[in-house]
């Protein structure tokens, strides 16, 4: 962290930006007067002081920390010329016009305050380009990680998403809900890397999942339409790494009759939040390498069925939340930790759980981490309260739907 960057953590005001609420937002209003006081300071210091010890050449920081509490770039050159006022005071009043070191001050103010005025004026054209920056990676993050419903079908869900990337609204993990008339599916998938790579190989992954969903009626088969599509893509894109990448993924359906269907190529296993029941990790029996590991063809992961009821909750997450760790390198302990904050709705409690992750850590997580809770919901009719079946809720179990996983 720079300099000033500690200063503005220390005074509780963000770093100065042109648009609140965006890449940087404004120093406290209250922080310009902090040349003023140091300035007041000075001057009362030099009264109190014998007439034969002079602070004049301390004007010289007034400018200086200008530059550093105010974006405005006439704000050092102001500041500057009232020391330069004060230093002449000084100097009449303590007899030293004449003195080398009253010329020295004076020339040193003059020089700070111009190069305040230049910082202040270079800084706010960066922050300028970083807040357009900071817009275009928004934009993208919209149009690559759509915006998840609150309800979906019979489904609730939620997301969150942290770039690990300074600056940067999307990474490497991706994640998507589409209702389809095979059911909800959704996917939950790690690029391996980072930047503008791992942003091309997740666009392609997602959007080979957006059609393939509505398109596949098997998931296990969705599995291997994107096993293919990042085959294709990877071959295409030209960049360094590009033969070593690539994404593991879990998929899951929530099919109209409650049962649950998830194929994992790789990825942390899905966790299961069932009234007071204890999480339960839905791991595979079978494990399956990540796509891009084995050829397209071959890639079929076996299928886990379970039925549902209603109240049950999915969570999905990225290795970027289980392997964060505290300063003692212990990983966070996600199902010891869920049961405390997991007694709300989707939406709170993956507020609550990424800040419980952060406070894991104890700064900014190291990994993009991403997190996605759907809670099977079926929506009951007035007719259905006489003893029907809630729309998504399972009229009778298919054979195998409660098959041990």
């Amino acid at each position: 962290m720079s300099a000033t960057g500690w200063i503005r953590d220390v005074l509780h005001g963000p770093t100065p930006g042109p648009v609140p609420d965006t890449v940087t937002g404004t120093w406290p209003k209250t922080s310009h007067a902090l040349p003023l006081i140091g300035m007041a300071l000075v001057v009362s210091l030099d009264l109190l002081t014998n007439s034969q010890v002079t602070v004049e050449p301390a004007l010289t920081a007034v400018p200086a920390l200008a530059a550093v509490v105010s974006r405005r770039t006439w704000y050092p050159l102001l500041t500057g010329a009232l020391a330069e006022l004060c230093a002449f005071g000084m100097a009449w009043y303590n007899g030293v016009l004449g003195e080398s070191v009253h010329t020295a001050t004076v020339a040193a103010i003059v020089l700070i305050a111009g190069i305040g005025h230049l910082s202040a004026t270079l800084r706010l054209r960066q922050e300028l380009a970083l807040a357009e920056a900071q817009l275009v990676a928004e934009i993208a993050r919209r149009v690559l990680l759509r915006p998840v419903p609150e309800r979906i079908g019979p489904v609730r869900a939620a997301v969150r998403y942290a770039a690990a990337a300074a600056h940067a609204s999307i990474g490497g993990d991706l994640y998507e809900v589409v209702n389809t008339r095979h059911g909800v599916r959704a996917v939950m998938g790690d690029v391996r890397g980072k930047g503008l790579a791992a942003v091309e190989t997740a666009a392609a992954v997602l959007g080979a999942f957006r059609e393939a969903a509505h398109q596949e009626p098997d998931l296990d088969r969705v599995a291997g339409w994107l096993a293919v599509s990042l085959d294709r893509a990877l071959h295409e894109n030209d960049h360094p790494g590009v033969e070593e990448e690539f994404v593991t993924l879990v998929l899951i359906g929530v099919r109209a009759d409650g049962v649950l269907e998830i194929a994992n190529c790789g990825h942390p296993s899905p966790v299961l939040l069932r009234g007071e029941d204890a999480p339960r990790l839905l791991a595979a029996d079978e494990t399956v390498p990540p796509l891009g590991v084995l050829d397209p063809g071959d890639v079929c992961p076996p299928l886990q069925r379970l039925a549902t009821e209603p109240g049950d909750r999915i969570l999905l997450y990225t290795d970027g939340v289980i392997e964060a760790r505290d300063h003692r390198g212990a990983f966070y302990p996600l199902t010891d930790r869920l049961p405390l904050l997991a007694d709300s709705g989707p939406v709170e409690v993956l507020h609550r759980l990424h800040d419980d992750v952060v406070r894991h850590v104890g700064h900014k997580l190291g990994d993009d981490a991403a997190m996605l809770m759907l809670q099977f919901d079926p929506v009951v009719l007035p007719a259905q309260q006489q003893g029907e079946a809630p729309i998504g809720q399972a009229l009778q179990t298919p054979p195998g739907a409660g098959q041990a996983l």
